[in-house]
């Protein structure tokens, strides 16, 4: 290998794993913030949180890759410009397309090593997460009292305490609402101090209560004449009260693998496959009735009816003989054929919806996995478009560190994805095709890759601003000089 692709990969590949950390952290911040809600106040294990975020990092990946391929290249081209390097290069009669060489075949990797990250790797770890968030939000929050309000993490129980002591986790002032009983039967306690815990395996309520007294309201079938209310005081009440919920209990991920960013490629087009042959089925199931015996059945012109339906010539003359006789029907007979007539539209719009709605869904489906399909053959082409922007934006700009390649970074990125998620979206919709949804952001951008390319290999200066600058100051001095020389008088004595 020559010595100066060495220094091109060297200078190449620090950047390229700090900005991919980086952007993955930055990622993994917003999944924290959006599930801290369910994080919190539920006594996880640290185990359980790490085991959540390694899984949600590895869903990352497909956002934050193209995102750190993009800075790192135009923080690389961008180094070697500014410190002259990339000039010393061309002038020994190095191309463009020659200097990034070495830079093209390590992106290949990173593309090709992408694919089977989000075909084999994303949908293992999304069926973990997707089964840990499940199994976190389904957990009750952990017993935990504060000063003056009520706990209501317990079903049909509201524990209200004055103080809790942080040393001993003596309770003072304890009142306790229980409407667990099926009859509408409640108990209400009140107990000067006392200790209420969770037994070691979360199955129980411990509950031990000291100088208190109990009232137990309860309501018979005629609650309004019948109900009664009974008191009884104590020195000392031990309780253990059955719970569920309390403890993290793990459930079976493969319930989640129906989702469609939990299959590879290869389950995804046998998921197609079906789920097509399911949308005809369903469309026709639906439609073709519809039209065959509720709104043609008296329109043999219209569509050919089964013999099954219509019995040839003598069932069409009694249509027609109907509908000629409806104005010598009394108002009874005509009240009756218009009941019998919506009876019909009620029946055929029930039954249309409910096809209806199978067939929505198993059509949605269908766009869920083509778009899932396309995405992960889309991913690994946008990292090498985001390198095509990336190496002729940083030979252009000349400019290295965060200052600059990030803006730009950020800009090119965020115009990335507004454009993919617009797709996406039509795509869910049916607007557009499943191809030209999850691709449109590749097609945008690669004419934009091209072109950059072209202006980098001719030095152009289309980002630097000194050149815009001159030409501005050129520009103004060519139009002053079209200003006739009396005007030019004039305004230079107004100025003084």
């Amino acid at each position: 290998m020559k010595t100066i692709y060495k220094l091109i990969l060297k200078s190449y590949i620090g950047p390229m794993f700090a900005t991919f950390f980086i952007v993955i952290f930055i990622l993994m911040m917003n999944f924290v913030w959006r599930y801290i809600d369910d994080l919190v106040g539920k006594g996880l294990d640290a185990a359980v949180i790490i085991e959540l975020i390694m899984y949600a990092t590895v869903n990352m990946i497909q956002m934050g890759l193209p995102l750190a391929v993009l800075l790192a290249t135009i923080m690389t081209m961008g180094n070697l410009g500014e410190n002259y390097e990339l000039l010393a290069m061309k002038s020994a009669g190095m191309s463009l397309l020659k200097i990034v060489r070495p830079l093209v075949f390590v992106v290949l990797l990173i593309s090709i090593g992408s694919f089977f990250i989000i075909n084999n790797l994303a949908p293992y770890s999304n069926k973990k997460m997707f089964s840990i968030i499940h199994d976190i939000q389904r957990q009750n929050q952990a017993l935990e009292f504060q000063d003056g309000l009520f706990f209501n993490g317990i079903d049909n129980m509201s524990i209200r305490v004055e103080r809790q002591n942080p040393e001993t986790k003596l309770l003072t002032g304890v009142l306790i609402y229980d409407n667990r009983s099926a009859g509408g039967n409640m108990t209400t306690t009140i107990a000067d101090s006392g200790y209420i815990r969770l037994s070691d395996d979360k199955r129980y309520l411990l509950v031990t209560l000291f100088n208190g007294s109990t009232y137990e309201h309860t309501r018979n079938s005629q609650w309004y004449t019948k109900s009664t209310l009974r008191r009884h005081t104590f020195e000392r009440q031990d309780g253990q009260i059955p719970m569920t919920g309390f403890d993290f209990e793990r459930s079976d991920e493969n319930l989640f693998s129906g989702s469609s960013q939990t299959l590879n490629i290869n389950e995804l087009q046998h998921n197609i496959d079906s789920l097509e042959m399911a949308v005809n089925r369903t469309t026709t199931t639906a439609y073709n009735p519809l039209l065959r015996d509720q709104i043609f059945i008296k329109d043999p012109d219209a569509i050919s009816p089964p013999d099954t339906v219509f019995v040839d010539r003598s069932k069409k003359a009694y249509g027609k003989l109907l509908l000629d006789s409806i104005p010598n029907l009394s108002t009874r007979q005509k009240q009756k054929l218009y009941s019998n007539a919506r009876q019909s539209a009620i029946s055929a719009r029930n039954s249309f919806s409910f096809d209806e709605s199978t067939s929505k869904e198993a059509l949605n489906q269908l766009y869920r996995n083509k778009n899932e399909w396309h995405r992960k053959l889309a991913l690994p082409v946008s990292i090498f478009i985001f390198f095509l922007v990336g190496a002729p934006l940083g030979a252009i700009i000349r400019k290295g560190g965060l200052g600059m390649p990030i803006v730009i970074s950020v800009i090119f990125f965020v115009i990335y994805y507004i454009i993919s998620m617009t797709g996406e979206k039509m795509a869910k919709e049916g607007t557009w095709s499943s191809l030209l949804g999850m691709w449109i952001s590749s097609i945008v951008l690669f004419p934009l890759a091209v072109y950059l390319t072209n202006k980098a290999t001719n030095d152009s200066a289309l980002l630097d601003f000194d050149w815009y600058i001159g030409k501005y100051k050129q520009g103004k001095e060519w139009v002053v000089s079209k200003i006739p020389q009396s005007w030019r008088d004039k305004l230079t004595k107004k100025r003084k």
